[in-house]
């Protein structure tokens, strides 16, 4: 029997594993596969191993695993393998198939330039300031400079980009030195609330108060696009099995 195992980053913010929970319960109905569970890559539970086991104990003989990430790095490459390498040698039977992050879509940024006309009119002095999560991964890089290219091309204002984590430039950075008079819409390339949003918005209200001409951009989200990004995702995971990669002496 078929199953799904959804896994999600993972935060410590209740609001941000809800939502994740939400989301992927909606887009459920969508895929055709009998059993479907939700599962954490790290901090929440249930964790990975916990996940395929409900799975397992629910009669899946075939599961497939869909990243919930919007980017290919780190988590995806190696964090995740890691766990399905456990999973084949607890149930060798079990045959696993790997699906995709999202990856850089033209409907995706679509779904960046409506939180971006939700959150403010743009005019000529706007500055667009898109905000990765960041990751050692060259390609995360290079993913969310093009995005910020075709958000620009699209909008017709400036563009520039920041990281939260382990990429130049850094967000707090950026914005603590950003000219007082300049209006700047930040925009972070993320999928759900969490730590990292709390974080941004408390960094943003502070410039508010001093003064500044700023605002915040909410997640990607629950975004009609986002679902049905999803579900294709979902969908090509079928036939990508995964195979275990032993490391080299």
């Amino acid at each position: 029997m078929q199953g799904i195992l959804y896994v999600s980053h993972g935060t410590r913010y209740d609001k941000g594993k809800q939502e994740a929970i939400e989301f992927l319960t909606d887009i459920q109905p969508s895929v055709d596969a009998p059993l479907q569970q939700i599962c954490f890559l790290e901090i929440s539970e249930p964790d990975v191993q916990e996940g395929v086991r409900k799975l397992i104990d629910a009669g899946a003989t075939s599961i497939s695993v869909v990243p919930i990430l919007l980017l290919t790095a780190g988590h995806a490459l190696k964090d995740i393998p890691i766990e399905l390498k456990k999973v084949k040698e607890i149930y060798p039977w079990l045959e696993l198939t790997y699906g995709e992050p999202l990856g850089v879509q033209e409907r995706i940024i679509d779904v960046a330039v409506d939180r971006i006309e939700e959150a403010s009119s743009l005019t000529d002095d706007t500055t667009i300031l898109l905000v990765g999560r960041g990751s050692y991964d060259p390609a995360t890089k290079r993913d969310i400079e093009y995005i910020a290219q075709s958000v620009e091309g699209r909008l017709h204002v400036r563009v520039e980009t920041a990281y939260l984590a382990a990429i130049e430039p850094k967000f707090n950075d950026i914005i603590e030195e950003w000219p007082r008079s300049s209006r700047l819409v930040v925009v972070p390339y993320l999928w759900f609330d969490g730590l990292l949003i709390q974080s941004m918005e408390k960094k943003v209200s502070s410039l508010q108060q001093d003064g500044v001409e700023i605002s915040l951009c909410r997640p990607l989200g629950d975004h009609t696009n986002m679902k049905r990004a999803l579900i294709d995702r979902v969908n090509e995971s079928f036939d990508f099995p995964f195979v275990v990669v032993e490391a080299k002496d």
